[in-house]
C-alpha cells in the first residue's frame, strides 16, 4: 500500500541523515518535495508511489536492466539523467546507496571529494 507523499519524503530525509550527507537542503522540484545539494535537486518525490533520482544515463540504463521491478523509464525521462523509482519496491539499504550516488552526482566537486562513506 502506498504511503503519503509526506511519509515518502520523511523516509528520504531519514535515509539522507543516516548516510551523513552534508549540505543537503529541503526544497521543491517542479512543485514536488525535493532534497537538494548545491542548489540542485538530487531526489524528488513525484507521487506517493514514485521518487525520481538524479543519476548518470549509463548507470540508469544498468539499474533498469538489473531491477525493472524497482527502476523504470517513462517517455518524459528518456535521455535525461533522472531515474523513476517505485518507492514501495526498494528496501532502505539499497535506497540509501542510491541516495548517496544521486548526491555525489549532483554535489559540487569539493563537497563530493570531502565526503567519506
Amino acid at each position: 500500500m502506498a504511503d503519503s507523499v509526506e511519509t515518502v519524503y520523511g523516509r528520504l530525509r531519514r535515509l539522507v541523515a543516516e548516510a551523513g550527507l552534508p549540505g543537503v537542503d529541503e526544497g521543491t522540484s517542479y512543485g514536488n518535495p525535493a532534497l537538494k545539494v548545491g542548489g540542485k535537486s538530487f531526489v524528488a518525490v513525484k507521487t506517493c508511489e514514485t521518487i525520481v533520482l538524479s543519476i548518470s544515463i549509463d548507470d540508469k540504463e544498468q539499474l533498469i536492466e538489473m531491477a525493472p521491478d524497482i527502476y523504470f523509464q517513462t517517455d518524459h525521462y528518456v535521455g535525461w539523467p533522472h531515474l523513476p523509482v517505485r518507492i514501495d519496491a526498494i528496501m532502505d539499504a539499497e535506497l540509501k546507496e542510491r541516495l548517496i550516488g544521486a548526491w555525489l552526482f549532483r554535489a559540487p566537486k569539493k563537497l563530493a571529494a570531502d565526503f567519506k562513506r
